[in-house]
C-alpha cells in the first residue's frame, strides 16, 4: 500500500495512457471492421478469404508489429501512434468474423419484412440489421478490449509509457509489489472496458430489457 500511495499520481497517469492506447484502437478497429464484416456477410465467396486474412493478422507477434510500425508510418520508435496502429490491426482481426457472424444471425423473416416495407439495403443495415446485431458485436468487442489491454502492456518493452512499465520494471528489479500494481491495474482496466461496453450495448438495445422484463 505504501508503494501505491507514494506513486499514486504516476499510476493514474500510466493508467490513463494505457486506456488511450487500448481504447482508441478499439474505436478505430470497430469502424473498420463494420464495413469489412458486412462485406464478408453479403459476399459469401469473399468471406473465407476475408475471415482467414483477418485471422492471420492476429498471429503477428505484437512486439514485432510495434517495431515495424515506425517504418510503415514514418513515426518515431517511441511514438504512441505505433501502438495505436498495431492495436487497431489486432482489433480488426478479431472483429471482422464477429461482425459477419452477427449479421448472419439476424432472422431472415425480419430482413425480408424490412425489404418488403421498401427499405433500401443501406437503410435496412442501419435501422434493422446492425441494431439486432449489437449483442453479438458487443460480445466480440468485449473480447477485443480485454485483448488490447493485455497486449498494450508489451509496448513497455520498447519504452512506451503505460501500466506495462510496472511489469517490466518490477521484473528487472525483482520487486513483487510493482509487478502486482501492473497486473491489478491491467485487470481493473479490462473490467472497466467490459462494463462500459456492456452498458453501451444495453443502451443501444432497450427492447431486450423490455422483452426480458
Amino acid at each position: 500500500m505504501n508503494y501505491v500511495a507514494d506513486h499514486w499520481s504516476d499510476i493514474l497517469q500510466r493508467a490513463w495512457q494505457h486506456t488511450l492506447l487500448s481504447g482508441i484502437p478499439l474505436l478505430i478497429g470497430l469502424a473498420l471492421a463494420l464495413p469489412l464484416g458486412w462485406l464478408a456477410h453479403s459476399r459469401p465467396r469473399w468471406r473465407g478469404v476475408m475471415v482467414a486474412g483477418s485471422g492471420l493478422l492476429y498471429t503477428i507477434p505484437s512486439l514485432a508489429l510495434f517495431i515495424v510500425m515506425p517504418i510503415i508510418l514514418g513515426t518515431r520508435i517511441l511514438s504512441p501512434w505505433n501502438v495505436i496502429a498495431a492495436m487497431a490491426v489486432y482489433t480488426v482481426a478479431l472483429l471482422v468474423r464477429t461482425v459477419a457472424d452477427a449479421l448472419d444471425a439476424v432472422p431472415t423473416p425480419v430482413t425480408q419484412a424490412a425489404t418488403a416495407m421498401g427499405m433500401t439495403r443501406f437503410k435496412r443495415l442501419l435501422e434493422v440489421d446492425l441494431p439486432l446485431a449489437v449483442p453479438v458485436i458487443a460480445s466480440g468487442l468485449r473480447v477485443a478490449a480485454v485483448s488490447n489491454v493485455s497486449i498494450v502492456s508489451v509496448a513497455s518493452l520498447i519504452g512506451v509509457s503505460q501500466l506495462g512499465y510496472y511489469l517490466t520494471d518490477g521484473y528487472q528489479r525483482q520487486y513483487g509489489t510493482e509487478i502486482a500494481v501492473g497486473i491489478i491495474g491491467c485487470l481493473l482496466l479490462a473490467l472497466a472496458f467490459d462494463a462500459v461496453i456492456q452498458l453501451v450495448a444495453r443502451m443501444l438495445t432497450p427492447w431486450r430489457k423490455a422483452v426480458s422484463g
